[in-house]
């Protein structure tokens, strides 16, 4: 996700040309560190918590009434995706017109990049839940907080899912342009009509390709400078979420929520690509002001080495501060939107920054991957490493970090991907 330029992107109208300072495009960069903050302030904010006979139980503060509104704004992740296809479309373009023959390499250091931090979170969670469990801790919130840590990964692997299909895609967008995301975007609905006409519910897994890659497509778009009216995206995006919620089997949060039949986001629906296009107009609409703040350099360059750090190890903070106040004090969370939450938010959320910080301070290294000289790597290689780092990410999305099998399992299947990324001499 490392927005690198060689050159500035090209200019969108009516917004300014592009701003590169030190070789990034701010507005991308923007988006990136905008994402993972609202992820972050999102999944600290929301959990409702107690603990009785010896089992927490979680609830969530978005599913008050009315408060569906704010995940049309909170849930990012289509930004995200958005701002990573920009990212690798500037990426690929720098290594020449030859997608296909420059891919395979490009692909490792990739992997490497997203695959390497993995590495130290499950060096800490494949044995902690042993240890804490032997330690006597309640067995229920601890299988809890090591399913929560590993179901985050769920990200890492859809988005890898892009990046393997960049080269393919790039030359797919230089041909056909729109039509792509056009024909994902058609993809998307008829999952839909299959998955709610048939009631298969296992179908609208195949969103995950159609509703991600379309947003993602929509990013080589604006690499290439032809979003030249963000607002109709804007109308059309958000106009569309309304009529399919209005008049659909759609739930009006872009989040999953506790006991809701239907998941906008688990898998993607066409409702979460409509606000995904609606979300991207409006970041569009705003980037004159983004590439003309001056705040966001230093704030860039410090959180562009660990963002992915504070993503992965945002939700451990969430475990432990939840383990000591909640499980080992009794202290439950407060009625969401009452005075007493509102007071006591501010409190959350600095306990939760007092520990993420060091972690961020210990293990931000691990977003640079050993340096390796990349030799020849032909497609069945890197397509191979691809395979096990995704499946060992899909494990660990699946089955969290409880004791197990399957997280060390998962682990394996990540570090021998990564091992087949390294040339051999």
């Amino acid at each position: 996700m490392t927005v690198l330029l060689e050159r500035p992107a090209p200019a969108l109208a009516p917004a300014p040309a592009p701003v590169a300072v030190a070789g990034r495009d701010v507005f991308v960069d923007a988006l990136r560190l905008f994402g993972m903050a609202l992820v972050i302030l999102q999944h600290w904010s929301m959990p409702v918590l107690s603990f009785a006979d010896g089992r927490i139980v979680t609830g969530n503060a978005l599913a008050a009434p009315g408060v569906f509104a704010v995940t049309w704004i909170s849930q990012v992740m289509p930004l995200v995706f958005f701002a990573g296809g920009a990212a690798n479309a500037i990426g690929l373009r720098a290594r020449g017109g030859a997608y296909l023959e420059a891919g395979p390499v490009w692909l490792a250091q990739r992997l490497r990049r997203l695959a390497w931090p993995v590495l130290a979170l499950g060096a800490v969670w494949v044995p902690l839940p042993h240890a804490l469990l032997a330690l006597g801790l309640p067995e229920q919130p601890v299988e809890v907080g090591a399913r929560l840590t590993g179901q985050l990964l769920w990200f890492l692997a859809a988005y890898l899912i892009a990046v393997a299909l960049s080269p393919v895609l790039l030359r797919a967008h230089e041909r056909y342009g729109a039509r792509v995301p056009a024909v994902l975007a058609a993809g998307a609905v008829a999952v839909d009509l299959l998955r709610f006409g048939t009631g298969l519910e296992w179908l609208g897994y195949l969103n995950v390709a159609c509703v991600w890659l379309a947003v993602h497509q929509i990013g080589f778009l604006y690499a290439d400078g032809r979003i030249t009216r963000p607002l109709l995206l804007v109308a059309g995006g958000y106009g569309a979420a309304l009529l399919l919620v209005a008049a659909g089997p759609y739930p009006g949060s872009m989040i999953g929520l506790p006991g809701a039949p239907v998941s906008n986001m688990a898998p993607p629906t066409l409702a979460l690509l409509a606000v995904g296009i609606g979300q991207i107009g409006l970041a569009l609409l705003l980037r004159p002001l983004i590439v003309r703040a001056r705040w966001l350099r230093p704030a860039l360059g410090w959180a562009g080495p660990r963002i992915m750090t504070a993503y992965l190890w945002h939700m451990p903070a969430l475990v432990a501060v939840a383990g000591v106040v909640v499980v080992g004090l009794g202290v439950s969370t407060p009625e969401p939107g009452g005075a007493a939450w509102a007071a006591l938010w501010p409190l959350w959320l600095g306990l939760l920054g007092l520990v993420l910080w060091p972690l961020l301070r210990g293990l931000a290294r691990f977003e640079r991957p050993p340096a390796v000289p990349y030799g020849p790597l032909g497609w069945p290689g890197a397509l191979a490493a691809a395979a096990l780092v995704g499946a060992g990410l899909l494990t660990l999305t699946v089955a969290g970090f409880a004791p197990g099998l399957a997280p060390v399992a998962g682990m394996l299947a990540i570090g021998a991907g990564l091992l087949l990324t390294v040339p051999r001499l």
